[in-house]
């Protein structure tokens, strides 16, 4: 197939491209920055700058790539621009749905957050609502929300909910933004319940997403974790000494049963077989 790739220079596309084209597929990745797409390049892809928030530059990317198929990885947490990524959710999600509408395209693969349902101690599955608040009534995840709607407007759109990154060039790992921070002993966490997935893991869910059903699906191992386990992990394996662990919400665990069904099986099924690809 000739797939298009936005966001392929990240931590999941700088994975899924070169699978992707060692597959055979006609392969064109996207970032805002043509020096990063080189070795998304090398891997034997085709390079197109694109900014994700301009529809225009949205529709000539797919007007060069004439793709059968998008890879949907746009984040922007390089800086933990919280806003900034939240607003690439909404935005960048509703050109890239537009742009594959007006080019007949119905397959994407999207990469969502596994974290997003109604507070529970018991892993949930993908009919798990989206936590609102109790109050309002408003989503918590508004930005998630609109991007699986979005994705789920096309006849074989597929969400992947994917647990907490983990491994080599993600935040957890060797150099990795929040373990700098646990070697002072401390971690806040966005939730206290959640799962994790290799990100290896993660880039092969996306790729075999390719043949899957419209739908969800958890992108998660099979070792749901808590903060007050994997927190201390963390710290440890950043050579540090656990002084506060905290989270700023109860969030909730996610089963992989869906996935599993469908072929996949993490080759890393607990964050546990040394927490964080550290030890």
């Amino acid at each position: 197939m000739r797939i298009l790739v936005a966001g392929g220079t990240g931590v999941i596309g700088s994975r899924v491209v070169p699978l992707l084209a060692a597959a055979g597929h006609d392969v064109t990745a996207t970032s805002r920055s043509a020096a990063r797409l080189l070795p998304a390049e090398a891997a034997g892809a085709r390079g197109v700058v694109m900014d994700a928030r301009d529809a225009v530059s949205v529709d000539a990317a797919f007007d060069q790539a004439q793709p059968d198929a998008v890879v949907h990885l746009l984040t922007d947490l390089a800086t933990e621009d919280f806003a900034g990524n939240a607003h690439l959710r909404i935005v960048g999600s509703r050109n890239l749905v537009d742009a594959a509408k007006r080019v007949n395209v119905s397959r994407m693969v999207a990469e969502s957050i596994a974290w997003v349902g109604e507070p529970d101690a018991v892993p949930g599955d993908e009919t798990v609502a989206i936590a609102r608040d109790p109050d309002s009534g408003d989503s918590l995840f508004p930005a998630v929300e609109t991007l699986e709607r979005e994705v789920l407007s096309l006849d074989d759109g597929v969400v992947l909910r994917m647990g907490l990154l983990y491994g080599p060039g993600t935040w957890y790992g060797r150099h990795g933004t929040l373990l700098r921070r646990a070697e002072s002993g401390t971690v806040e966490a966005s939730v206290r319940r959640t799962s994790f997935v290799h990100a290896d893991d993660a880039a092969r869910a996306v790729v075999m997403a390719l043949d899957w059903p419209h739908g969800i699906v958890n992108i998660v191992d099979d070792d749901p974790a808590d903060v007050a386990e994997w927190g201390p992990a963390l710290v440890w394996a950043a050579g540090g000494a656990p002084i506060r662990i905290t989270a700023r919400a109860q969030g909730r665990s996610s089963s992989n049963a869906k996935a599993s069904s469908l072929g996949w099986v993490p080759q890393h099924p607990t964050w546990r077989d040394g927490p964080f690809d550290l030890l």
